[in-house]
């Protein structure tokens, strides 16, 4: 377990839904980290830290750091996590993690930030980085969810997007938003996006050139294991190669997951 090296207040506190909700916190001041990091943040209980890998949401310049969180009934810390109020202190780890960033992956014409849940909060920060739209041409995030309500955080996070004072002018050229619901028949949009990758509704529907082509399309995936699992079979059928330790590929993925 990483060390907790700081206890921050939370600033602000936004409830979507019964199961989703999104926090902002002081930012440590030196803490640095990179477009679509994660950090371990948590709870004391009982005189014990519970902690948990955060995908942080907010972009590098921001002045507090934001997280986008589900909320489990029974889980260890989100049970206890849904019901922080603004002043409440919360514990993190001293440094940010991960491997789903935009120079983890090689330039491309198009670059498809795929989620399900809250697998969509990294890609807060990556749409909000400058270096994002200059690596790729054409950048397309995809959020699937269950139901209607559940969208609510990605459609706020496509407006600030075109609103940001750094990217909101090349992502109002370059930056294209797709939804999806699985379990709303009054949604347009209907059905898992696997599902909808594999008949190219997504691609006919976002009027793009159909499939995933190695010396077009970079990917990066964060959802569920199963999302992950199925994701990567179709893209390696389509000739994309994920990046490893050892060489730069077309595809990365996320696999810290929050309970």
């Amino acid at each position: 377990m990483a060390a907790v090296e700081h206890r921050v207040k939370v600033t602000l506190i936004e409830h979507y839904t019964e199961s989703l909700f999104r926090f902002r916190v002081e930012r440590p001041e030196y803490l640095k980290f990179r477009s679509g990091q994660f950090i371990m943040i948590g709870l004391e209980v009982e005189g014990k830290p519970i902690m948990r890998a955060y995908s942080i949401t907010s972009p590098e310049w921001d002045e507090e750091l934001e997280f986008y969180s589900i909320k489990i009934q029974d889980g260890p810390l989100t049970s206890r996590l849904q019901h922080i109020k603004v002043g409440d202190e919360i514990l993190m780890s001293g440094r940010a993690v991960g491997n789903l960033l935009p120079f983890s992956i090689k330039p491309g014409p198009r670059l498809w930030l795929l989620s399900t849940g809250t697998g969509v909060a990294p890609y807060g920060a990556i749409l909000r980085d400058e270096a994002t739209y200059e690596k790729f041409d054409q950048i397309y995030l995809t959020h699937t969810c269950r139901k209607i309500p559940d969208l609510q955080y990605s459609q706020q996070l496509a407006d600030w997007v075109k609103e940001d004072p750094l990217c909101g002018e090349y992502a109002e050229k370059q930056f294209h938003y797709y939804n999806s619901i699985t379990r709303d028949p009054s949604h347009p949009r209907q059905g898992r996006i696997t599902d909808l990758i594999r008949s190219g509704k997504l691609f006919e529907d976002l009027g793009v050139e159909p499939g995933f082509d190695p010396d077009r399309d970079r990917v990066m995936l964060c959802g569920s294991m199963e999302f992950n699992l199925e994701l990567k079979e179709i893209l390696e059928a389509a000739g994309l190669k994920q990046t490893n330790s050892k060489d730069v590929g077309e595809y990365v993925l996320e696999k810290a997951f929050v309970g």
